[in-house]
Order: C-alpha cells, then sequence, then structure tokens
C-alpha cells in the first residue's frame, strides 16, 4: 500500500503540472486575441493535420480489420479525411474564408429559430431565448457583412477564446485540487496527533 504522504504529494504534483498546463494555454489565448490572424492560420492547420492523421490512422484500422462487413465504409471516410486534412493544409485561407461562412449562416439560422421559438412559445426563458437570438442574428450579419475579411479573424477569435476558457478551467481544477489535498493532508495528520486532553491522559495512565 502506497504511503499517504507519498500518494498526497504525487496527487499535488499532478494538479501542479495541470494548472501549468492550464497558465500555457491562457497565455496562448491571450497572444491569440491579440493577433488573431496568425491565431486563424493556426487553427486551419492544426485541423488539416488533424484531419490527416485521423484518415491515416482510420485508413490502418480499416486494413487490419479487411474481412469486415464495415471495411469499404472504413476506407472511404478515411480517404476523405485524408483528402480534406491535404486540402485544409494547402489552401488555409480558403477554408478559413468556407468555414466563415458557415458559421455566419449557423449564427443566422440559430437566431432566427431562437427569435421565432421565443415568440411563438413564450416559456418561462422567453426574454433569455429572445436575447440569445438576437445576439446570434446580429453576430452572423456583422460576420456576413464583412466576408470574406472576416474570416482573417473570427476563427482565430473563437480559437482563442477556447482556449482561454480551457486554460482557466484546467487553472481552477489545478489549484483547487491542491488545495484540496493540502487540507486533506493537514486534516490526516491532525487526526493521527495524540489527543492532549485530561480525559484521554487519565485514560492513558490507568491503562
Amino acid at each position: 500500500m502506497a504511503d499517504p504522504a507519498t500518494e498526497g504529494r504525487r496527487l499535488s504534483r499532478s494538479f501542479g503540472w495541470l494548472a501549468l498546463l492550464g497558465t500555457l494555454l491562457v497565455v496562448a489565448g491571450l497572444v491569440g486575441l491579440v493577433y488573431t490572424g496568425v491565431a486563424t492560420l493556426t487553427s486551419m492547420l492544426l485541423f488539416g493535420w488533424l484531419l490527416l492523421i485521423g484518415g491515416i490512422v482510420g485508413l490502418l484500422h480499416a486494413i487490419d480489420s479487411r474481412g469486415s462487413d464495415y471495411f469499404w465504409l472504413g476506407v472511404v471516410v478515411a480517404a476523405l479525411n485524408i483528402a480534406a486534412g491535404i486540402v485544409v493544409i494547402r489552401h488555409p485561407h480558403g477554408t478559413a474564408e468556407a468555414l466563415t461562412m458557415f458559421a455566419a449562416l449557423l449564427f443566422l439560422t440559430g437566431g432566427v429559430f431562437r427569435l421565432v421559438g421565443s415568440v411563438v412559445v413564450r416559456g418561462p426563458q422567453f426574454g433569455w431565448t429572445l436575447l440569445q437570438g438576437a445576439f446570434g442574428l446580429l453576430l452572423g450579419l456583422l460576420v456576413l457583412f464583412d466576408w470574406p475579411h472576416s474570416s482573417l479573424y473570427v476563427l482565430g477569435l473563437f480559437f482563442s477564446l477556447a482556449l482561454l476558457f480551457d486554460g482557466l478551467g484546467l487553472i481552477a481544477m489545478g489549484v483547487g485540487g491542491r488545495r484540496i489535498v493540502s487540507m486533506v493532508s493537514e486534516q490526516r495528520v491532525t487526526d493521527e496527533l495524540p489527543d492532549p486532553s485530561p480525559g484521554n491522559e487519565q485514560k492513558r495512565s490507568k491503562g
């Protein structure tokens, strides 16, 4: 059985690394918010490489399971991922423009559906749903009216915000975890100390 003190130090060190990773993500997110064009290009290249590597892994898995009913489906999906990854890596700016247009249309349709749904249903969250719909519609229109120039910063902005909030979440988990481990360790040490109360001293002397 592992020593509780050693286990506590190991957990505290693990939570420390988690907080450090969160700090790096926060720094990367802040840098991305300043240089949104670079963040957009980086996110596109990362997306392309993920597609390419995922397609290669899927193709190897399909070849390994050849003879099964899903062999050709796995090959087709892997080939599409590989082709999409190559296209994204070779044309990151064009991919960013296409994805920005797609995001603008999603914002528009989502905003319209929320607005119409809130007016028709008029549920308990009417005001909040109406505000969400108006915000989505406005955001979609802003991105669409500034397209294709908006493709230079929209995806990078979302990517940087995702890094920022993920980093903040990891920092909170790391700091909170270290605090909990420290409290448990202190409580364990306190429980292991002898009780100096008079009753315990009398019991100990009688024994």
